[in-house]
């Protein structure tokens, strides 16, 4: 009777520890996220913030062909199970459809504020910082040839066959296409789409490539991402930035920050606190707009260098990026008829 009743406080007592264990924080000296932000990138922030906080990061990265759509994919088929603890996107398009699905979870990070209304979720599901924009990059021989100042350019007659844009499947390219759907409608967004093509728009893999067909010649101009156009021309490549669309009565400038989102259920939620202040932090800001991605602060007073613009020099497409996240995943029948698939 005696070693019954041991084996039951015992057992008792394992058991308690285990649900206490396991209902809380499964290691307090780790971090999971998973990231869109290309790795080059992203990865000496994570060793900064390691080397802050003693909190290890475990980074799971997107390859540059699904940029944006591998990781969010992996969190939404993860939705019952979470394994991660962060989502860095690199665009807050994705990080409301995680939102829309359920997967992400509130939080109002001391270091969101500051930043504008119109980059971070008024009901705290993610936060903007360090933001890219849907730039032309342009060859030294297209500048010769004329100077493109629109998107247009890729409708324009005497551009035929010169453009190249990347898969508007994948990446900021799609949340870039759905954006003029919602700004325009979809009758007009369609017709500029169907004259893209007829004015023969190459299709590229990504917006690398497209920096690199146009560094190359192939091409005389492409829409970029910022931080593709500022790299090339940081290297010395022969081409040239230019934010589209700026006048009067013009459409503006798509500008993109990247996104962070405390995912629901995680393994480790204070730690991923912990990242999410350290990412929508000014210092953080200040290092991606040093790096070659060459990030847009979105705090005020952020040091940056002579080729990163401030946020309040440039003439803003106006968007609704809970409108484009619902568009983006509306469109996506279309665009593949697009592309050709």
């Amino acid at each position: 009777m005696k070693s019954r009743v041991i084996f039951y406080i015992v057992f008792v007592g394992v058991m308690s520890l285990s649900f206490a264990t396991g209902c809380g924080q499964k290691d307090t000296n780790e971090v999971v996220v998973y990231v869109s932000e290309d790795q080059v990138f992203s990865e000496p922030i994570f060793r900064d913030f390691e080397a802050e906080t003693g909190i290890k990061v475990k980074a799971v990265y997107d390859t540059e062909e699904t940029k944006s759509t591998g990781v969010m994919n992996r969190l939404i088929g993860e939705m019952h199970n979470p394994q991660a603890d962060v989502y860095w996107a690199n665009e807050p398009i994705r990080a409301i459809v995680l939102k829309q699905k359920g997967i992400s979870e509130q939080y109002f990070s001391p270091n969101a504020e500051g930043i504008p209304a119109n980059f971070k979720d008024p009901q705290g599901y993610w936060t903007g910082f360090s933001a890219r924009a849907r730039v032309l990059i342009v060859s030294e021989e297209g500048l010769i040839y004329q100077t493109p100042t629109s998107i247009f350019t890729y409708t324009d007659d005497i551009w035929k066959t010169k453009g190249v844009m990347a898969n508007p499947l994948f990446g900021t390219t799609t949340s870039w296409i759905a954006a003029l759907f919602t700004v325009w409608g979809d009758e007009r967004a369609r017709d500029f789409m169907k004259r893209m093509k007829e004015n023969g728009t190459k299709v590229s893999t990504s917006n690398g490539e497209s920096t690199m067909l146009v560094v190359n010649n192939e091409f005389l101009f492409s829409v970029v991402d910022s931080d593709d156009a500022t790299n090339a021309m940081r290297n010395g490549k022969p081409v040239w930035q230019i934010y589209p669309d700026q006048e009067e009565g013009e459409l503006g400038c798509l500008v993109l920050p990247n996104a962070t989102v405390l995912i629901k259920g995680g393994p480790n939620p204070e730690n991923g606190r912990k990242l999410i202040d350290y990412l929508l932090s000014p210092q953080t800001e200040r290092k991606l707009a040093f790096a070659d991605c060459a990030q847009i602060p979105l705090h005020k007073g952020v040091e940056t260098p002579n080729d990163v613009i401030t946020i309040g020099k440039l003439k803003l497409m106006k968007v609704d990026f809970e409108a484009v996240a619902r568009k983006l995943q509306e469109i996506q029948p279309y665009l593949k008829e697009w592309v050709g698939y």
